[in-house]
C-alpha cells in the first residue's frame, strides 16, 4: 500500500486520507463501457461520498463525464464554481420554495418531485419568456421523492403544464438494486415503463451504480453512479469490480506494555489476557472510524502495519482508538508511525461497514474533517 507523503500538515495530523483519482478516473470509464450505449453521468453529491467534490468532479470532467448530479442546491452553485458554465448539472432534491431563480441564474437543472414544484418552475419559464430545461422523477416505488402516478397522469392529460419546459430526462429510482434477485426491481421497472410512456418523449435514467449491473433493460440512455465511483462494491454478492479509491490511516500516539488483568479503554470494556503490546492511534469516531467498530471480540476488526495485522481492541472513542502491535516489530510500531484502518491491507470499505452493522455509504459521508487528505493519480 503507498504511504502518505511527508508533509509539515500531514505530520501534524493524527489521521491521512489517500484518495486515489486515477483509480476514480478508471471507474467511471468501467462503468461507461459497462453501460454502454447509454451515457454514464456522476453523482457528486454529500461533497463527492465524502471525498471531495472539487477534485472528484475535475478528474470526471477531464475523463469525458459531463453531467453531474447534486442532491442540493448550495452543491449544485458550488460545482458550478469548479466545473463552469459547460457542464449540465440535476438537483435531486428539486426546487425548495423560492428557489426557481437562483436555480436558473445558475444554470442549474432541478429534478421535479412534484406538481408544486412543476408549477414554480414553469411560472418562472412563463414570467421570463424562456424554455427551462426540466427533469421529471417519477416515483415507482420508493415513496421517498418522485411524482406519485396520480401526479404523472395528472401531467399525462394536461399538457400544458409542460408550456414552456424542455423536457431533458424522466428518472426513477431502484429501491432493491443491490440485490439482483429482488422482484421490486422488475416490478419498478415496468411501472418505469408505464409512466414513462404516458409522458412526453425524453431520455430515460432509472439505474445507478447497482442498477448498471442488473442489465441492459435497466440502463436507458443515461445512468448515474454514485457509490461506484468511489470503489464501493455494487455487486454486494460478487467479487468488487471497481478500483479501491479511498485508504484511511490513523499515526501512532503512544506504544505501552500491558498485561492481564488490566483492561482497555472506556467502560473497562477489553480484559488483557496475555502479556501484549498496544498502540494508541490518534483517530477515533468524530474522523468516521464508527464507534460500533470497537470492542469486537470476534477479532473482525482490524488495521494493518506494513503488511501484519493488528486487531482493534477496546472502545473506539472520539478521538482515539487502541490497537494490538505485540506482533509487529518494535522498530515499525512507534510514536508517528501510521496505521492502515480501512483499505489497503487492512479492512476494506465494505468489510468495515458490515462489521459497524451499517452501509459503506455511510463510513466515506463519515469521513470527519480533521484528517490530512493526499490526493493521488488525477486531475490537479
Amino acid at each position: 500500500m503507498a504511504g502518505i507523503q511527508e508533509t509539515p500538515i500531514s505530520s501534524a495530523a493524527g489521521g491521512a486520507v489517500r484518495i486515489d483519482l486515477g483509480a476514480l478516473g478508471a471507474n467511471w470509464r468501467l462503468l461507461v463501457e459497462t453501460a454502454a450505449p447509454a451515457t454514464c453521468a456522476a453523482v457528486v453529491k454529500a461533497d463527492a461520498y465524502g471525498i471531495g467534490m472539487a477534485p472528484v468532479a475535475s478528474t470526471l470532467a477531464a475523463a469525458g463525464c459531463t453531467t453531474f448530479i447534486v442532491a442540493s442546491l448550495n452543491e449544485a452553485v458550488a460545482l458550478r464554481g469548479v466545473l463552469g458554465a459547460a457542464a449540465t448539472i440535476l438537483v435531486l432534491n428539486g426546487l425548495l420554495p423560492g428557489t426557481a431563480k437562483d436555480t436558473q441564474a445558475h444554470g442549474i437543472v432541478p429534478v421535479i418531485n412534484d406538481l408544486a414544484q412543476l408549477q414554480e418552475w414553469q411560472n418562472l419559464a412563463q414570467g421570463s419568456d424562456s424554455v427551462l430545461p426540466t427533469v421529471l422523477h417519477a416515483d415507482t416505488g420508493m415513496n421517498r421523492l418522485g411524482l406519485t402516478p396520480e401526479d404523472v397522469g395528472v401531467v399525462s392529460n394536461e399538457p400544458e403544464r409542460m408550456t414552456g419546459l424542455d423536457l431533458k430526462l424522466v428518472m426513477s429510482h431502484l429501491a432493491c438494486a443491490d440485490d439482483p434477485d429482488n422482484p421490486k426491481n422488475n416490478a419498478q421497472l415496468l411501472e418505469f415503463l408505464r409512466q414513462k410512456a404516458a409522458l412526453m418523449p425524453a431520455s430515460a435514467s432509472m439505474a445507478a451504480s447497482s442498477g448498471i449491473f442488473l442489465g441492459p433493460g435497466f440502463h436507458f440512455e443515461i445512468v448515474r453512479p454514485g457509490l461506484a465511483l468511489y470503489g464501493g462494491n455494487p455487486t454486494p454478492n460478487a467479487p468488487n469490480p471497481m478500483a479501491e479509491v479511498v485508504q484511511i490511516k490513523g499515526k501512532i500516539v503512544q506504544v505501552r506494555d500491558v498485561d492481564s488483568p488490566q483492561t482497555v479503554g472506556y467502560g473497562a470494556a477489553f480484559p488483557v489476557t496475555k502479556p501484549s503490546i498496544l498502540a494508541t492511534v490518534a483517530v477515533g469516531y468524530a474522523d468516521g472510524i464508527l464507534r460500533a467498530l470497537g470492542d469486537k471480540k470476534d477479532g473482525k476488526v482490524w488495521g494493518s502495519i506494513g503488511g501484519v495485522s493488528v486487531p482493534v481492541v477496546g472502545r473506539i472513542s472520539m478521538d482515539l482508538l487502541t490497537v494490538d502491535v505485540t506482533e509487529v516489530a518494535t522498530d515499525a510500531a512507534h510514536p508517528g508511525a501510521w496505521v492502515d484502518l480501512i483499505g489497503g491491507d487492512a479492512m476494506s470499505l465494505e468489510d468495515a461497514a458490515a462489521a459497524a452493522a451499517t452501509i459503506p455509504y455511510e463510513i466515506l459521508t463519515s469521513m470527519g474533517a480533521r484528517y490530512h487528505r493526499q490526493y493521488v493519480g488525477g486531475a490537479d
